[in-house]
């Protein structure tokens, strides 16, 4: 494996990528550990948990973009992937999200294996180039960069004969507004010396929360002196007031027909977005009924003579 890639290529990691690989790892390992548990205390320790993965995303130019992940269903006495139930989730994937593509694929473990090739190669027919996201999920309290790898493949010429092998490539996190508010909700939850849920986010809120509650009483405090002095219980004292002024035109005006159309066409939005992730759900959940119920009953017409009418 060489050091570093040459292709200059930028890749762009978001979180939910990571999210849905330590999801994965997790779910796995626990249900190894069950399956350990029931068999009896004699039998022998299972092997180390390793799970793969699709990554999917966009790529513009020379940048790479990787938004999401799906499980694969992997052999790992053939080193095969399972074709159809990959090629049944790139098809849902493209209804719900048209521009993504498959770019490569991911894995779990401490450093790229040789038999990591043949699963890089058998998705070369889906991608001439994919990239391969490695997570390693031990422990390591000193390090300080998130356990997170992107390899790429070249064509090295070894002792005389081309193979292709694993480079490493550089990453920058990326994430939207949604992304990093809950995002920072999970990685950061951890409990208080009181015993309650408290996160980086609740803090930044509570602390935006307490600038506010303190603009507001100073707001007040003005109000309360212009008050009197209009009412001329104190003196009139020009320059403060081409102070107060000065302050009125800096505050955003909220009030204005354009920010009203504005605020109503970002809300009017934002419920389009929501309705239309239900639909999109609704549908996913309906086809797969609609598969369930077309294969059931193709069983069941095998026997009886009658065709699906779905």
């Amino acid at each position: 494996m060489a050091s570093s890639s040459s292709s200059g290529l930028t890749f762009k990691l978001h979180p939910l990528v990571i999210l849905n690989i330590s999801d994965h790892y997790t779910r796995v390992k626990s249900q190894s550990h069950s399956a350990a548990a029931s068999d009896g205390a004699d039998s022998s320790p299972p092997p180390p948990t390793r799970v793969l993965g699709c990554v999917i995303g966009v790529q513009r130019g020379r940048t790479v973009e990787i938004f999401n992940s799906f499980e694969l269903l992997y052999d790992p006495s053939t080193h095969s992937l399972d074709r159809p139930f990959l090629e049944k989730k790139q098809e849902l994937y493209k209804k719900v999200f048209p521009n993504f593509y498959i770019l490569g694929w991911y894995s779990t473990g401490s450093d790229a294996q040789e038999s990591d090739m043949h699963i890089h190669k058998a998705l070369m027919d889906i991608n001439e180039s994919p990239v391969y996201v490695l997570l390693n999920p031990s422990i390591n309290r000193a390090q300080k960069d998130l356990p997170i790898t992107i390899y790429e493949s070249e064509l090295h010429v070894i002792d005389g004969i081309p193979q292709l092998i694993f480079v490493q490539a550089t990453y920058t996190i990326e994430t939207v507004e949604a992304e990093r508010i809950s995002v920072d909700h999970v990685a950061h939850l951890k409990q208080s010396d009181g015993g309650s849920a408290a996160t980086q986010l609740a803090a930044h809120l509570t602390g935006t929360h307490s600038a506010i509650k303190m603009l507001n009483s100073r707001i007040r405090v003005l109000q309360h002196y212009l008050l009197s002095m209009q009412k001329g219980e104190i003196p009139c004292e020009n320059s403060l007031l081409r102070q107060v002024s000065s302050l009125l035109r800096r505050l955003p005006t909220i009030e204005s027909e354009r920010f009203r159309d504005d605020f109503l066409m970002e809300y009017n939005d934002t419920l389009l977005v929501s309705y239309l992730a239900m639909f999109t759900n609704c549908s996913s959940t309906m086809n797969e009924l609609v598969d369930k119920f077309n294969t059931a009953y193709e069983r069941h017409s095998r026997r009886g003579g009658r065709t699906a009418f779905i």
